[in-house]
């Protein structure tokens, strides 16, 4: 049996308009999703420019409190 998946090709103003029809805890949800993407795509073109075996973990922690920080400043704002 092959079933064929729809395809959509929703634009920024289709998906917003969906995230305002959401819940505040579903708007939550998907709020920290986006965060966790965020942060995991930061850190790792943070580890990309460095490359280096000498990274410590302090270096790390250090940028993805700053992240955080910056992420919530955003929100706060908007």
């Amino acid at each position: 049996m092959n079933q064929k998946t729809p395809s959509i090709n929703p634009n920024y103003n289709d998906v917003l308009n969906l995230v305002k029809q959401l819940s505040y805890e579903d708007k939550l949800k998907l709020s920290q999703e986006l965060e966790k993407d965020t942060i995991s795509n930061k850190l790792t073109n943070l580890l990309e420019t460095f490359k280096t075996e000498e990274l410590s973990l302090d270096t790390i922690l250090s940028e993805v409190e700053a992240v955080r920080t910056e992420m919530y400043d955003e929100q706060q704002t908007t």
